[in-house]
């Protein structure tokens, strides 16, 4: 039988006042940190050089799948005390099938790493000039530091880090849409769901990727699961109505950042040579904007690469733990996965163009994390009484459809050479 150690009667805790509820927020914020990484950045950057405001609604479409995604994993970190990757290492009886799943699951959180480090690395080359391998190593060493916050300080030192590298990363990128704004009547053109050739479907998966991540639904499960353990004065729903306000509040922040960074583009880069790289990109926008909302982009990009790859550290542990039964210590974790990336930028390949690939790979891991989740918390040996209702249920499986659809479709284009 599952471990559901926090169904609880409504009202079976002391009543809560509305300060205390708010303490609460913190783990989907944390999360969320994972909605804004380098492959984002790289992914709504080009999608707004090159074609402008045509995926806005990529981007619109994708934060409200990924609400329901994260309130979903949260839920079931909560009700149940375990973690997605904790749940499937104990319903997945075949060995094979478990590692097999274990592997892909593993593969995602490297994509995620490699996004990360290499965005640290492009954000230290262009403020201070540093070689693009020894920013590599330093973001990699920073991320090793913030994960001893999380090993030793537990918890909540460990979100009042990252929620600080939250509000950092949303300065620096949404600065540059208030000095040159885009244009209503594109942004509204935007909202139009259509594409314009294999390359727009490319990007629109590697937004989706970037924006409904594979590692951050492992991770969210796991950050529920580990910051409301202690919260015993709650009834499950009252934790449940607190996390949807934590979900909400950070999918908005995720969201208006995202956009901003593809309106960003779209106004200010489109048709504008070179910008199909970051570096590019930094360059047109310290040319035509000025060199303070270039140089907040660079740091909105260094503090981006510093909090998430800490996020995709924590929640590739969590997937070995859960799914192998096998505790490496986080930072013996960190150095193995750091080295992918380091042999990136040591070959010389394109910064930009390893990150809008590390996202598509990111899509196609999402079925293989969206799937599951959707089915256990539909499930009432799982959740019990809050198992999801049959419209929450419909709603998660429209979405994993249309993922799957367009990753398919992305498949598709990319083989026939449409």
């Amino acid at each position: 039988m599952p471990k559901n150690r926090r169904i609880e009667r409504e009202g079976g805790g002391r009543q809560a006042s509305i300060p205390r509820l708010a303490w609460l927020i913190g783990p989907a914020l944390v999360a969320g940190v994972a909605y804004l990484d380098p492959g984002n950045v790289a992914s709504n950057m080009t999608a707004g050089a090159t074609f402008g405001y045509l995926l806005v609604w990529v981007v619109v479409l994708g934060n409200a799948m990924a609400w329901l995604i994260q309130y979903l994993s949260a839920k079931l970190g909560i009700v149940t005390g375990e973690s997605l990757p904790e749940v499937l290492g104990r319903r997945l009886r075949n060995r094979w099938g478990r590692r097999a799943y274990w592997l892909q699951a593993e593969l995602v959180a490297m994509a995620t790493d490699i996004a990360e480090v290499i965005g640290g690395a492009v954000a230290l080359n262009l403020l201070f000039g540093l070689p693009l391998l020894l920013g590599g190593a330093i973001t990699g060493a920073v991320s090793i530091s913030l994960l001893l916050v999380q090993s030793r300080g537990g918890a909540e030192p460990f979100e009042f880090v990252v929620i600080g590298l939250l509000a950092i990363i949303a300065v620096g990128f949404t600065f540059g849409v208030f000095v040159a704004p885009p244009d209503p009547a594109g942004i509204a053109g935007g909202l139009l769901p259509r594409f314009e050739g294999t390359d727009s479907v490319l990007l629109a998966a590697s937004i989706l990727g970037a924006t409904i991540m594979p590692h951050a639904i492992y991770a969210h499960s796991a950050l529920a699961r580990d910051r409301f353990r202690s919260e015993r004065g709650f009834s499950t729903r009252r934790l449940l109505r607190a996390t949807r306000w934590d979900v909400t509040v950070a999918m908005l922040i995720a969201g208006t950042v995202n956009l901003c960074i593809l309106l960003l583009a779209a106004a200010n880069l489109a048709g504008v040579p070179g910008t199909d790289s970051l570096e590019g990109a930094y360059a047109a926008l310290y040319t035509g904007l000025g060199p303070v909302v270039a140089v907040l982009f660079a740091v909105g990009l260094l503090a981006s690469g510093q909090a998430s790859t800490s996020v995709g550290a924590y929640a590739g542990a969590e997937i070995m733990h859960g799914l192998l039964h096998v505790r490496i210590p986080l930072i013996w974790r960190r150095l193995v996965t750091l080295l992918p990336a380091l042999v990136i930028l040591a070959i010389g390949f394109d910064p930009t163009a390893a990150l809008v690939l590390s996202q598509v790979v990111l899509s196609f891991g999402i079925p293989f994390a969206l799937v599951p989740l959707v089915s256990l918390t539909a499930r009432s040996d799982v959740l019990g009484g809050f198992r999801n209702r049959m419209i929450t249920t419909g709603a998660g499986v429209a979405a994993s459809i249309f993922l799957i659809a367009l990753n398919g479709l992305l498949l598709w284009l990319v083989l026939t050479g449409g």
